[in-house]
């Protein structure tokens, strides 16, 4: 094999009974799409391998040295109602590699067939999707969003079907761990403590080892969770990001964002924008991200109740408290997002009430989620032509700015430094919807130079370049409304 992995399996060789064994379906014609050779590098895998061998490797083609390939269980609820048993139905976890710097990453096959747990599905991912994934994970990465990463892009060489056919193809994907809500859900609703214990034990050792001599480790463990996925929503807000599916299945505890489906990123703002195409009743908009997330970690206490009553009978009181907390702790998170954003450096009294109007603000006139904070940065150096040309008209949002520069002058900074401060936090460039989509339909046709040049610039979001002015625009005013599709 041209290409060595770390392998230390821990999963595998101490779960027994959590994962089924499983194999993928190799494929007819593989061919590299594209390979991540600066995470191979992080991870620490050898790059000596041809773009052949990369592909028969990251499509299930042939196995690398060490791998125990196995698929998950785990349950959910889907919309808000709860399947007791889903578990990876078209994905792999091929093993876990120790990178250099003693980090540990699940490498994961998406798409490479069949599992134990596929109920009746084909197990396969078409172009689309994948590369989507790919490209929206990477450059959620850029932005400093906790992510999945994405290591290859494979084509199959076959055709799968969804609404039509279309080509297939398989992710490989990264993660610190793929243990998720639904995982504990799934044994807290087939077994019970013991098994609980077990799972919550190795997600402490894996992910959180300081709380392994906690008085009640699953009840620290539930609060560690809830403040990384406070501040992973506070994140997403901040960027104008929607996942789309936020079911509990797709809440990796480790406080990555994983699963990307139907997600997109808001142009003009609007706080109940939904994508997704499944989700009718608008349950994953962007201003109700907050809310679901609060709904999922209470959840994820009713699903670790057995194993943290086990560990102390006054503790299911105490995860009570820390799921009533969660509102007080997301608002805390999310303004210490906004106030990066918009330049400031302290808490100050009213800054909610600012963060407050400056939404209304921003829904009133149907403004460039983006282009504004990067707008406001730009008056900050004295420079208010990009602010006027987002606006329906120049004194649209006059009360509001007067406001904000106030509180700018009441920190006495310089305010060219917290314009550079601001930029440096807010993104110029991201997967704007219009782009995606042609780079997508490039790609499906097998031109993949949009969605390179599309990676390029979406890797490197902060920094301004002329030669990418396009890439910064909003959808043409005349763009339909748009819509994501989940790709199973």
């Amino acid at each position: 094999m041209p290409m060595t992995f770390a392998f230390d399996n821990s999963f595998h060789r101490t779960m027994e009974g959590f994962y089924a064994p499983a194999e993928a379906a190799p494929p007819p014609a593989p061919e590299l799409l594209a390979f991540n050779r600066p995470l191979a590098e992080k991870l620490g895998l050898t790059l000596d391998a041809s773009d052949e061998d990369l592909a028969r490797l990251f499509s299930g083609g042939e196995l690398p040295e060490g791998a125990n390939p196995l698929a998950q269980a785990y349950a959910g609820h889907q919309f808000g109602h709860f399947s007791p048993q889903l578990g990876d139905g078209r994905a792999l976890l091929l093993g876990e590699v120790v990178a250099p710097d003693g980090a540990r990453f699940d490498i994961q096959l998406k798409g490479s067939g069949p599992t134990p747990f596929s109920r009746n599905g084909d197990g396969k991912a078409a172009v689309g999707p994948v590369l989507r994934e790919y490209l929206v994970s990477e450059a959620m990465a850029a932005m400093d969003v906790p992510t999945t990463r994405s290591l290859a892009a494979v084509a199959t060489g076959e055709r799968v079907q969804r609404e039509r056919a279309h080509p297939g193809a398989v992710l490989t994907r990264i993660a610190a761990s793929h243990i998720r809500v639904g995982t504990f859900q799934f044994f807290a609703a087939h077994f019970g403590a013991e098994h609980l214990k077990q799972l919550a034990d190795y997600s402490i050792e894996r992910h959180f080892p300081d709380l392994a001599d906690a008085p009640n480790p699953p009840l620290a463990l539930l609060e560690r969770v809830v403040a990384l996925q406070c501040d992973l929503v506070a994140r997403w807000l901040g960027i104008g990001f929607i996942h789309g599916v936020m079911n509990t299945d797709n809440v990796a505890i480790s406080g990555e964002t994983i699963d990307y489906g139907p997600c997109a990123f808001m142009d003009r703002f609007a706080a109940e924008t939904v994508f997704s195409s499944i989700d009718a009743n608008g349950r994953y908009s962007y201003a109700r991200q907050p809310q679901i997330m609060h709904w999922n970690m209470a959840r994820f206490a009713e699903a670790l109740l057995p194993a943290i009553h086990a560990a102390d009978e006054g503790g299911v009181e105490e995860a009570k408290a820390v799921v009533a907390r969660i509102p007080d702790l997301f608002r805390t998170a999310w303004l210490a997002r906004m106030r990066a954003k918009l330049g400031l450096e302290e808490a100050f009294e009213g800054e909610g009430a600012l963060v407050d109007a400056l939404f209304a603000e921003l829904e009133r006139h149907a403004v460039d989620f983006t282009g504004f904070f990067r707008a406001l940065a730009s008056l900050l150096r004295g420079d208010g032509g990009p602010l006027a040309a987002l606006l329906p008209e120049p004194d649209a949002m006059a009360p509001w700015i007067a406001d904000w520069w106030a509180a700018i002058e009441r920190e006495g900074a310089d305010p060219v430094a917290r314009a550079g401060a601001m930029d440096a936090i807010n993104p110029l460039y991201i997967p704007r919807n219009h782009l995606v989509e042609a780079a997508l339909e490039a790609a499906e046709g097998g031109d993949m130079a949009p969605w390179f040049a599309l990676l390029e610039v979406v890797q490197s979001p902060f920094v301004e370049r002329e030669a990418w002015g396009d890439y910064a625009k909003p959808a043409p005013a005349d763009s339909g409304p748009y819509i994501t599709y989940c790709g199973t």
